[in-house]
Formats: C-alpha cells, sequence, structure tokens
C-alpha cells in the first residue's frame, strides 16, 4: 500500500480514513469490554493455582540445589540462602499472581482490538465477518496456551535448569566464590556509583526530555497526515494514534526508566571494583558510566554523536578489546550503524515466523526419525519414554539437536552467510530473522558453531560419526552399546568433534526450555507415536499367519534369554555357559 500524493489526495485520504478507523476501534473495544473479564478470569485462576501449588516444591527444591551445587562456594551458597533467596522466592509469588491478574485483563482487552484491525489487512477475504469473529475464540483459546506454557515453564523449564546447576560442576562449568577481601571496596564503589550517577544520569535525562517530546511528536503527526510509518497499515494505526495521545506519558516514563536503570548502572561500579580487585577502577567506571549513558542516549535521539564526559579505561589491559566491543555496541547500536539492506543475502526474501520455524523443525525431526526407527538407531522404546519421561534424552534432546547439526551442515556445505533451512530456499540470517528474544539467544550461538564446523572440513565418514554422537551422546549408556562408526583417528580432532557435539547439545537443551518448544514437542511426540503405531497394526494385519503371536513370543525369549543370561553369568561366571542360554531361547 504506497501512501497517496498530493496535498488534497493526502487531506482526502485522512478524511475517509476516520469514520472507517472510528467503527474499527469501536467494534474492538466492545469486544475487548465482552471478553476481557473471562481471559482474566482465566489467566488468574490458571496462573495463580500454578504459581501457589508448586511455591513449596519449588522453595524447597532450589535451596537444596543450591545447598548441592558444585560450583557454588561455601560463603557465596550462605549468602544466597539467607538473603538472595528468600526475597527472590517471595518477589516471584506476588510479581507472578499481579502479572497474572495485569497482563490477563489487558490481553483480553487488547487482543480483539488488534484482531479487529487485522481482520482488514492486505489478502483477508470476508472481511465483515473476520471483523465480528476474529479475536473471540481465539483469545480464549490463546489464554489457556498462556497458561499451558506457563506450566511447561514451572514443571519442566524450572527443574531442567536446576538439575544443571546441582549436578554440573568444576571442570565443566565456572566455580563462583566471594572473596570477602574484595567486599569492602566494592561495597564502597557501588555506594559511590549510586550517589554520583544518579542525580547526574537523572539530571541528563531531564535535560534531553524536552527534545524527545517535540521530535516524537513531530514524526508522529507527519506519519500519520501521509499515512507513513506506523500509520500505513491498518493494524498499527491504534497503537500510533495512542502513541500521538499518550506520547507525554511516553517522555515520562522514559525519563522515570532513566531514573531506574541509573541505580544499577551507578551500583554496577561495586562489580567492575571486585572483578578487577580494584578500587581504582570502580571509580573509573563511575565516570566511564555517565558517557556512556550519554553518547547511547544521543544516538537514540539521533543528535550529535559522542558525549561532553571522559571515558577512562575501567578494565585491565587484557579487557581492553572486550570493553571496547561492549562499549561501541552501548554507544551506537548495529542498527544505527548498518541498517539493513532491502536486498539482503536471502536466498528466497519472506517473513519468518519464528512459531513456523519450530514447526518446520519438527517436521524434520518426525521425517528424520521415521528413517531412523526403520534402522534400528531410534527404538520405539525411546518414543515411548520421550512421551511419558521427560529425561529421556535421545528424542528430546538428542534428535532436535540432530536436525539443527543437518541444517549446520547443509548451510556450511552451501557456504551460506546463515542458516539455510530443508528447502534449500529459505535462509535465516541476522538481518531477516524472527524479531524475537528467542532468535537472539540462540540464532547467534548457532552462527559461530557452522563457523567451527566448517571450519574442521568433515568428511563423510565424520560427518556421519557427528550425527550419531550429536543424537546418542546424551544416554551414554546408549552411546556405548551402539554403533555409531569408527572415530576420527588423532585424538586431537576426535575431541574437537566431541566438543562440538556437546555444545549442540547443550543449545539444544538451552531451546527445550523455551515453553513453546516444550508444547510443540508434546505434539510432535504424540503424532510420532501414532503414527508409528498405525503403521505397525497395518504391517501385522497384511501379513498371514499368528504374527503378534511371533512377536510376543520373540519377546519373550528376549526378555527370558537376558534373565537367563543375567542368572546364569550370575551364578557360574562363564561367558561360554550364558552364551549358549541365550542361543537355546532364541531357538524356541
Amino acid at each position: 500500500m504506497e501512501p497517496p500524493k498530493g496535498v488534497l489526495a493526502t487531506v482526502w485520504n485522512f478524511i475517509c480514513f476516520l469514520p472507517y478507523f472510528s467503527g474499527l476501534l469501536l467494534l474492538g473495544t466492545i469486544k475487548g469490554i465482552i471478553f476481557c473479564p473471562l481471559v482474566c478470569l482465566i489467566m488468574t485462576i490458571g496462573n495463580s493455582a500454578i504459581i501457589l501449588g508448586l511455591w513449596p516444591a519449588h522453595s524447597a527444591w532450589t535451596y537444596y540445589c543450591v545447598v548441592r551445587a558444585k560450583r557454588l562456594g561455601p560463603v557465596l551458597k550462605l549468602v544466597l540462602c539467607l538473603c538472595v533467596l528468600p526475597i527472590l522466592l517471595i518477589l516471584w509469588l506476588v510479581v507472578g499472581i499481579i502479572g497474572s491478574i495485569t497482563g490477563g485483563a489487558a490481553y483480553g482487552f487488547l487482543s480483539p482490538i488488534f484482531a479487529t484491525f487485522d481482520a482488514v489487512g492486505e489478502g483477508k477475504t470476508n472481511k465483515l465477518f473476520h471483523c465480528f469473529y476474529d479475536g473471540t475464540r481465539g483469545t480464549i483459546e490463546r489464554s489457556f496456551t498462556i497458561v499451558r506454557d506457563l506450566k511447561d515453564v514451572c514443571f519442566h523449564s524450572y527443574f531442567s535448569i536446576m538439575d544443571d546447576l546441582h549436578k554440573k560442576g568444576p571442570p565443566d562449568v565456572t566455580y563462583y566464590e566471594i572473596r570477602l577481601l574484595y567486599l569492602p571496596a566494592a561495597i564502597v564503589a557501588g555506594v559511590l556509583g549510586f550517589i554520583i550517577d544518579f542525580p547526574l544520569i537523572s539530571l541528563i535525562a531531564l535535560c534531553k526530555s524536552p527534545f524527545m517530546l517535540f521530535k516524537g511528536w513531530n514524526r508522529l503527526f507527519h506519519d500519520l497526515i501521509g499515512r507513513e510509518g506506523p500509520f500505513l497499515e491498518t493494524i498499527c494505526v491504534p497503537f500510533a494514534g495512542l502513541a500521538i495521545l499518550l506520547w507525554p506519558l511516553a517522555v515520562v516514563g522514559a525519563v522515570l526508566a532513566s531514573m531506574a536503570a541509573s541505580i544499577f548502572l551507578g551500583s554496577y561500579a561495586g562489580v567492575v571494583a571486585y572483578e578487577e580487585s580494584s578500587l581504582w577502577f570502580g571509580l573509573c567506571y563511575i565516570v566511564a558510566s555517565l558517557s556512556i549513558y550519554d553518547e547511547y542516549s544521543n544516538d537514540v535521539l539521533d543528535m550529535t554523536e559522542g558525549s561532553i564526559f571522559p571515558r577512562p579505561h575501567y578494565r585491565r589491559k587484557g579487557d581492553l578489546s572486550r570493553n571496547t566491543s561492549r562499549l561501541s555496541s552501548l554507544s551506537r547500536p548495529s542498527s544505527f550503524r548498518n541498517p539493513p539492506s532491502r536486498t539482503g543475502s536471502m536466498k528466497h526474501a519472506v517473513d519468518l515466523n519464528p512459531l513456523e520455524l519450530l514447526d518446520s523443525l519438527f517436521k524434520e525431526c518426525q521425517r528424520h526419525g521415521e528413517r531412523m526407527v526403520s534402522e534400528g538407531l531410534i527404538t520405539l522404546q525411546d518414543v515411548e519414554d520421550a512421551k511419558y519421561d521427560s529425561s529421556s534424552k535421545v528424542i528430546s534432546i538428542g534428535l532436535p539437536a540432530y536436525c539443527l547439526l543437518r541444517v549446520l551442515l547443509r548451510s556450511a556445505e552451501a557456504n551460506s552467510m546463515g542458516l539455510l533451512l530443508a528447502d534449500n530456499v529459505t535462509e535465516i540470517t541476522s538481518t531477516n530473522r524472527p524479531k524475537d528474544t528467542f532468535f537472539d539467544w540462540f540464532l547467534h550461538p548457532l552462527l559461530i558453531l557452522k563457523d567451527q564446523i566448517k571450519a574442521e572440513n568433515l568428511s563423510k565418514a565424520e560427518e556421519d560419526y557427528f550425527s550419531k554422537l550429536v543424537l546418542l551422546i546424551g544416554d551414554p549408556g546408549r552411546l556405548k552399546n551402539s554403533n555409531i562408526g569408527s572415530p576420527p583417528e588423532p585424538e586431537l580432532r576426535r575431541a574437537e568433534i566431541d566438543a562440538l557435539a556437546r555444545r549442540l547439545q547443550g543449545i539444544t537443551k538451552s531451546i527445550s526450555r523455551y515453553p513453546t518448544f516444550r508444547r510443540r514437542f508434546e505434539c510432535f511426540i504424540k503424532t510420532t507415536s501414532d503414527e508409528l503405531a498405525k503403521k505397525h497394526g497395518e504391517s501385522s494385519r497384511s501379513n498371514n499367519g499368528p504374527k503378534p503371536i511371533a512377536r510376543s513370543k520373540s519377546a519373550f525369549a528376549r526378555m527370558f534369554s537376558q534373565r537367563s543370561f543375567n542368572n546364569k553369568t550370575r551364578n557360574h561366571g562363564s561367558d561360554q555357559e550364558s552364551r549358549q542360554v541365550v542361543r537355546d531361547v532364541e531357538i524356541l
């Protein structure tokens, strides 16, 4: 949709648009008022029941994992148990319940409004029906989905994170302890940082607030008259209209947010002084933080670059490169330095949806999973274990990691700048990635891992070994008893491949803690289990003879042979006699 050209066309388009917009807003508001109480009730009752019901278990298990954690020192454990954990547990209880109430009310009211405007977007059919229908049933269903996702976080993600906390220790993870000798200097630096940065940053924010107010209004009114920017799409008009009315409140909120951020920004001087074991570096950070905030706010408001405050180094020479990269990323975001090009390196320019990408991942899991079941690499028991036991690593972690590895190998072979999906057309890069925090966390590590795999220049045999290693490395017993091929001959190369496999498994495990992932994984397991059972039943009916009895006898024979093998080995210790028992029963 192109904005109108010419003054008269622009004014006429704006006049015609006002009643159209007002009608949609009124209809959406009515639907929001109707569904807001119901959605708020669903989310409040569901989320509060989960939070309150699991709070005792969460409290006890958190204390247990912190006390048993190998990566935490005794002094740090004492401070956490006495000072930090009680506050966090109480805040989780209060914030979770209050957030469920306010979030449910806001979602129940705003979701029908947005759905009403979205129903008249480009490419929509039967717009009149969807204006009334959209945002009604879908809002209620999504409210149940939110409750389900919170349940997955509390049941699956939380316990997975805490298991890593108390099971992993050095040298696999970093050891943390409080150095009591440097605490006084850190406390002094933190207090001074708060005392100095809070009033100065607040003053800088107040001085720049009028510029933010008038510049924002100028841009919003320009877009309103020309139907550009946020006013170009119909669904965005409510946001943009409210932005004009509430822009002064947004400016006030920005000033208050700057004042609140100054507390943490200044207090971070204590962290710097503690990490560098020097009060002087903490004092240098106090001055540098003023320059960081001043320059960053100039970039956000598109003012003159730079700052009037000095910026001394607050890290030792070994950390200067890290310090410089952090400051450059803070002082001018990449979106300002290098605006994304409209003709990126994508093979196919599409609007990427994070949920569609997750669905694509599980389609790959289903395709590769069925092939591996037929090859015997994955057993039906693995599927059943993943269906009823979340601790099964072969399906829950290994199979998604295997599919991600195929993406990385495909992308490395094609010299792709990003991640090339299974269709060999769609490419995920840093420019066209979904604007979702989930991809900010995991896309960059996967790109780094892809470059590392590309640098290894693996052979076909090594790729096959690598793929099976990624699938089974989470289950050491299965890995030991499975034939995954000959490992690479040089010990160093084998260690590098093992490290890459563990790294990919770790990334996949972190992805699995995402609540949307868990919900789709359970749907994938159910679908796969049903399809395998259906194929299994059809194959048994298509064959003549008492096939089910034969399978039962075979299963009984395997069970009896294994039991006889164990008993014979335990009683006589003779491998030859034990193997003879197994052969006798298999003949039967």
